[in-house]
């Protein structure tokens, strides 16, 4: 039986290596991590982006899944879910076998759901089910415009698209391949295809009202060109940065139309956030549509997952089997 390893960054670039106890991190509770997922943050720790991984050498993975093995206030066995918190970013994080955290870090995997799936889900699905959330508490009656989902084949996007048309919104998909992808948004209850090429340069400050609200997950551009198509009072919910850090926009869209720019924040979000999230992804999430647009790879496939996805080439999700 091989040894147990871990993928690490280093100042060098990601690695392979055998497993250390050190790697477990600290915390009152033990658990035993069979999954993680791969996303995009994921990707650019492994390509050593600035900012992401804050001391080397550190375990990578802003996820992990797993049962309760040790703790004063979980019963040991009970399914849990790491997502964010600093895992694989400021401390040793997912693609290890087993971390030690606090309790009040960790959610329990709702019943519908397995480890597989909830890995599935991962912080790409759980930040797309906050942003859900936030945009359902602010928005004014949609009306006949849709809502616009940017980055749509992406795991945040595929999972927001699917979340929004099972909860009877008609939904736009922006993605900068509608002819290899359009098919594939239709199935996850998309209305219309619209090609990114359309938002990419900057545009005029206010535009003709296309839609009643948008969850973006890419920013640049893009987020300011759908800040300037959203109707009187709607809502846009930003938690991406693939197409920039900035937003090349005017105060227009906010004082003239009143359109309300809502930020998520995965990462740091109070545990109320976390569960409210995880029963939105319980009610309304079809797993059997999740499955068909997630793969399953081992630690020795994540490095070339994590390309892909700065690359543009992937869409949908990755599980990754830690065991």
């Amino acid at each position: 039986m091989n040894a147990p390893r871990s993928l690490i960054v280093t100042e060098s670039g990601p690695d392979l290596v055998p497993t250390k106890p050190d790697f477990e991190g600290t915390g009152d509770t033990l658990i035993r991590v069979s999954h993680s997922s791969v996303n995009y943050k994921d990707a650019m720790a492994l390509e050593g982006s600035v900012g992401i991984i804050r001391t080397y050498p550190t375990v990578a993975g802003i996820d992990a899944v797993g049962e309760v093995l040790e703790s004063d206030s979980l019963t040991p066995g009970t399914l849990v879910t790491v997502n964010g918190w600093g895992i694989g970013e400021r401390r040793h994080g997912g693609y290890t076998q087993s971390m030690r955290i606090d309790a009040s870090r960790l959610t329990p995997v709702p019943s519908p759901f397995d480890a597989w799936t909830a890995a599935a889900i991962g912080t790409a699905g759980y930040t797309a089910a906050l942003a859900v959330a936030a945009y359902e508490k602010t928005r004014p009656d949609q009306g006949d415009l849709p809502v616009l989902v940017t980055g749509a084949t992406g795991g945040v996007g595929s999972v927001t698209v699917q979340l929004l048309a099972s909860r009877g919104h008609t939904v736009a998909a922006l993605t900068g391949r509608p002819d290899e992808y359009g098919d594939y948004l239709r199935d996850l209850g998309a209305t219309e295809i619209i090609d990114r090429a359309e938002f990419e340069h900057p545009g005029k400050p206010l535009q003709k009202i296309r839609f009643a609200g948008a969850l973006d997950a890419i920013g640049g551009a893009p987020l300011a060109n759908v800040l300037a198509s959203v109707r009187w009072g709607g809502t846009v919910t930003a938690c991406g940065r693939a197409a920039g850090n900035e937003i090349p926009t005017t105060v227009m869209p906010f004082i003239l139309r009143n359109v309300h720019l809502v930020g998520v924040n995965s990462v740091d979000a109070p545990r109320e956030y976390r569960e409210e999230a995880w029963q939105l992804l319980a009610e309304s999430l079809d797993v059997d549509k999740l499955s068909a647009y997630t793969q399953t790879i081992d630690l020795e496939g994540v490095e070339a997952v994590g390309r892909g996805l700065l690359a543009g080439t992937g869409h949908g999700r990755t599980v990754v089997e830690v065991m």
